[in-house]
């Protein structure tokens, strides 16, 4: 016989590990305090380190003063976004707290994204300055004219080196496109004399826990992206959950590897913000692929590694694997995707670590499952539990309120002090995503007797490739802008590495010819890299419903034969 699950009722907290508190007294302390704490606490530990550059938390927290007041002299207030379009950098850790600190607001966005991408962001956030590379910065200057834009300010990945790195890289960076030289125009700065002429005053602005933080993008269904709300609350709450959920992680004693990308939701409040928050050294990593991984790792000996599935696959394919010391590292964190159970043993036996595996969304800022960190409590293959604060429960899919019997598949929705305030301008979106406090995940799963949540099916188009959420409608809507195209629908398809790749199957109009690679190319200049489709499939026609809605399911399946 099955039984209900109530909202007192909360099996998950009987398979909690030891020391797991059912709640967490939050402190209304905002992220920018925190840094100050940890600089008060570990002045001289390492902050972050950057190909060898190292940043002290007294140091780090200075840093942030200066980038604050540079903002403030550009006219950039309480309220206003802030772009910052870097990978793992100094400059981006620093830009992110610097406008947390004065009350703006932080917009994280993906160097990989194109120009039409971007341009989105930008204008939905009303973004009035760009932190950048000087990789990207003559696009950005060619792009500002269409945004509110005042402001651009260029890093280097050369700003911050050890010796002799830092003397060779100029010599270097431009043949191996490292640097690139930026174009002279009105209100654009250079990173590092703009932080030197500035005084390091913090600023005076008071936080509230209810105000702003960040817009976090990300795709919609319907190939919207998004603006998810976090407030300061969100991001507070998020990380102190977090130190609850690992006790046996003290704080100033532990090395992050810093992989994840920071304008990810995901790598942002794991890898940075809950490092700072500890008061743990981070060791960035701007390019995450496996050979810097394992070089990484193998010099600078992190201790808690959060990665996602594609990494530590291919890791394990890599033949450094071999000659890599790993056994710094105590803990890993998962998310994204599932992660394979071989690939879970496989790694545990060469670190000696121990993994689990997660649950998150952009908009519950991510996490608010993890299994418990525990080699005999956690459930391979299960997201976990219910972190402290957090309620979740099985719901009928078609009505969205009936709670499912234990077992019984249905919509997975939370409710904790993580979850979004709700989407940017789109009242209508929030109010389907949220329904009374309830996020509403979208997600089929199940929960078993002892509280564990399983993921059964996920949002049916989404496809999840190198551990990016790609929405189908984002790729179909640049194939429907080609004049030979009459229609395009794009599925997931498995890949060894990636975990999924884009296909397309496009039927052209009639009299027209295309190729495969013609249409690939074609899409290179508005999607981001990790979304082009790896395979075109070109058909005389869609299998549709009788209303006219294409059937992806056949079209998946059909594929799937053929594999």
């Amino acid at each position: 016989m099955t039984t209900s699950v109530g909202d007192a009722d909360k099996p998950w907290l009987n398979s909690y590990a030891k020391g797991i508190p059912e709640t967490v007294t939050f402190e209304k302390t905002c992220l920018p305090e925190f840094l100050e704490r940890s600089a008060r606490m570990f002045p001289n530990n390492m902050a972050i380190l950057f190909q060898g550059y190292k940043v002290s938390f007294r140091e780090l927290n200075e840093m942030v003063n200066r980038f604050s007041a540079c903002l403030l002299e550009f006219g950039i207030s309480k309220g206003d976004g802030v772009a910052i379009l870097l990978p793992n950098t100094i400059p981006c850790v620093v830009a992110y707290y610097a406008t947390l600190k004065i009350g703006a607001i932080a917009v994280m966005n993906n160097p990989l994204y194109s120009d039409r991408e971007l341009l989105h962001q930008f204008n939905d956030s009303k973004s009035k300055c760009l932190v950048t590379l000087d990789l990207l910065g003559n696009r950005m200057i060619d792009l500002r004219p269409q945004t509110s834009i005042q402001h651009i300010v260029c890093t280097s990945l050369g700003d911050y080196l050890p010796f002799p790195q830092n003397l060779l890289f100029p010599l270097v960076a431009k043949k191996r496109k490292l640097a690139a030289d930026v174009k002279s125009a009105p209100n654009v700065h250079k990173w590092k004399p703009l932080m030197a002429m500035s005084r390091p005053a913090p600023p005076k602005c008071v936080l509230s826990f209810d105000d702003v933080a960040m817009y976090q993008y990300t795709g919609g269904t319907t190939g919207v992206s998004k603006g998810v709300i976090l407030t300061h609350a969100n991001l507070s709450c998020q990380v102190q959950q977090l130190e609850a959920w690992f006790p046996g992680f003290n704080k100033g004693e532990e090395t992050m590897l810093g992989a994840l990308p920071f304008f990810h939701v995901f790598g942002l409040s794991v890898a940075m913000n809950l490092a700072i928050f500890m008061g743990w050294g981070d060791i960035l990593v701007p390019k995450p692929q496996s050979q810097p991984l394992l070089e990484t790792i193998g010099k600078f000996k992190p201790t808690f590694a959060p990665l996602v599935p594609t990494m530590y696959i291919g890791m394990l394919n890599h033949p450094l694997i071999h000659k890599t010391d790993m056994s710094s590292i105590k803990g890993c964190f998962s998310g994204s995707a599932p992660l394979p159970v071989e690939v879970i043993r496989d790694f545990e036996k060469k670190t000696g670590a121990i993994i689990v595996e997660g649950f998150g969304m952009t908009e519950s800022t991510p996490v608010t499952h993890v299994n418990p960190f525990s080699a005999d409590n956690r459930k391979v293959g299960s997201i976990g539990l219910p972190i402290p604060n957090t309620q979740s429960k099985i719901v009928d899919l078609s009505d969205g309120l009936t709670e499912m019997p234990v077992g019984e598949p249905g919509e997975m929705i939370v409710r904790g002090p993580q979850v979004m305030k709700g989407y940017l301008g789109k009242p209508e979106e929030t109010a389907q995503t949220l329904v009374d406090g309830w996020l509403h995940t979208g997600d089929i799963a199940i929960m078993d007797k002892d509280g564990f949540f399983f993921i059964v099916d996920r949002k049916k188009d989404m496809i999840i490739s190198g551990g990016y959420n790609v929405y189908p409608r984002d790729i179909e809507e640049v194939f429907f802008a080609n004049p030979k195209v009459q229609e395009a629908t794009a599925i997931g398809v498995p890949h060894p590495t990636r975990g999924e790749c884009v296909k397309v199957f496009v039927v052209l109009k009639p009299g027209e010819t295309a190729t495969e690679k013609e249409l690939i190319d074609y899409c290179k200049g508005s999607l981001a890299t990790y979304k082009l489709p790896t395979s075109i499939e070109f058909r005389d026609e869609l299998p549709k419903t009788n209303v006219g809605k294409v059937l992806k399911k056949d079209l998946r399946a059909e594929t799937l034969k053929k594999i």
